[in-house]
């Protein structure tokens, strides 16, 4: 799946999400899958579901962690084609 970092990401109208300490539970109401985030993944979530767009989602988690910016890249590409694949989140042009 290609993503473009320049296109941003919406919550598709078929999900609920329940945060539950510094995690969050995710349904999809349409599939009924549930899918579980850890503290990361929540923060993750919050940043491109709030962005402009998913560079801007990711430059703020470069700032805010300590982490190699290829590494961050590919954790990012790999959540958000697992969150659109189950449903969760979509993609489009800003």
């Amino acid at each position: 799946m290609s993503i473009s970092f320049d296109q941003k990401v919406s919550v598709t109208p078929d999900t609920l999400i329940n945060f539950i300490g510094g995690e969050s539970v995710l349904l999809n109401l349409k599939t009924e899958s549930y899918y579980g985030l850890d503290e990361v993944g929540t923060r993750m979530w919050t940043a491109l579901t709030t962005s402009d767009s998913i560079r801007a989602a990711y430059r703020t988690l470069l700032d805010e962690y300590k982490v190699n910016a290829e590494v961050l890249q590919q954790d990012l590409q790999a959540l958000l084609e697992k969150l659109i694949e189950q449903g969760l989140l979509s993609v489009g042009n800003g």
